[in-house]
């Protein structure tokens, strides 16, 4: 019997089994291949190994003593294990997988992370009260905002290209090449079931991971979930893939309506701006109470004593 592999990442909401793209992705691996993967559902990244906090903490794979992160090391990992979703594939298809993979991350990755953790709206309204309500008070009022940071750190780094060093400049480049490359995906797709057949393989992780969350996740700003949308294949195939590989895995929780769930985030929104606006009114009674001057210590002197070789010397004020 194989040893099973447990695999920490992000929960879930909205139908979906984990709403981070990259967890997703190794999850929908690890379904295709078949994989003894033991979901743990880790909704506070610190406490996963090698965890800080960082957007690329999870998912991690463990494995007795073994601890794997990122994606693609994980799906070596798991190949190397005979794991394997790609065993059918040619050389060529190999290729065009690594080079629609390597699309996805140049193209689509940067537009989850600015709809995600960059957009003021979005952020506010749906990522930071989504987050803070699966981490523990008082980390709660303080992760989610790095993770933002982070996020708009790795744009800037990897868009903000001269002339166009700042968000609001690479913004609309970001959502134009993100378009160009779901017309792309959906075009490769056209009525096939799957990228390569009527067999689920990385690339179709890799999809999936990546347009599930951007589906499915109730947003206040659409640009780009509409356009999505109207890509009628695409919509299709993250619909097959969550009906066939994750159905158990989303059917514990009933079903709750859009309003519902709108009003939700809306109360959860205000308690986290709440509990925000309060360790602000603490820092500022704090940085305002009279400040006493430390108290200054006496010099310590040595004790005399009556013989100071042979005894040893004692501290008095």
């Amino acid at each position: 019997m194989a040893t099973a592999m447990k695999l920490s990442c992000w929960g879930g909401d909205w139908g979906l089994p984990s709403v981070h793209p990259e967890c997703l992705v190794v999850m929908a691996y690890a379904r295709f291949a078949s994989a003894p993967v033991i979901v743990d559902v880790v909704d506070h990244s610190w406490m996963s190994p090698n965890g800080n906090g960082n957007l690329s903490v999870v998912p991690v794979l463990i494995l007795e003593d073994t601890t794997i992160a990122q994606p693609v090391q994980i799906l070596n990992f798991l190949r190397k294990k005979k794991y394997n979703a790609d065993y059918d594939l040619s050389a060529k298809e190999g290729a065009d997988t690594l080079a629609y993979i390597a699309l996805l991350e140049e193209k689509l990755l940067p537009a989850l992370l600015h709809v995600f953790w960059v957009d003021a709206e979005n952020y506010s309204s749906m990522t930071r009260p989504w987050f803070a309500s699966r981490i523990p008070f008082p980390l709660s009022l303080y992760l989610p905002g790095k993770m933002s940071r982070q996020a708009l750190n790795r744009l800037l780094l990897t868009r903000g290209e001269p002339p166009l060093f700042r968000v609001g400049d690479v913004e609309a480049q970001i959502y134009k090449d993100a378009k160009e490359c779901l017309n792309l995906l959906s075009h490769r797709l056209g009525n096939s079931q799957f990228f390569f057949g009527n067999t689920p393989t990385t690339l179709d992780a890799f999809v999936f991971g990546f347009l599930a969350p951007l589906y499915k996740v109730h947003f206040p700003k659409v640009q780009l979930q509409e356009h999505l949308k109207q890509l009628s294949n695409l919509c299709r195939f993250c619909d097959d893939i969550l009906r066939s590989y994750f159905s158990q895995s989303v059917t514990g929780s009933a079903p709750v309506s859009q309003d519902a769930g709108d009003a939700n985030l809306q109360k959860l929104t205000q308690l986290v701006n709440k509990e925000s606006n309060l360790i602000e009114k603490m820092d500022d009674n704090l940085r305002r109470s009279p400040q006493l001057h430390p108290r200054k210590l006496s010099i310590l002197k040595p004790t005399p004593t009556g013989d100071e070789k042979s005894s040893p010397q004692h501290l008095s004020p």
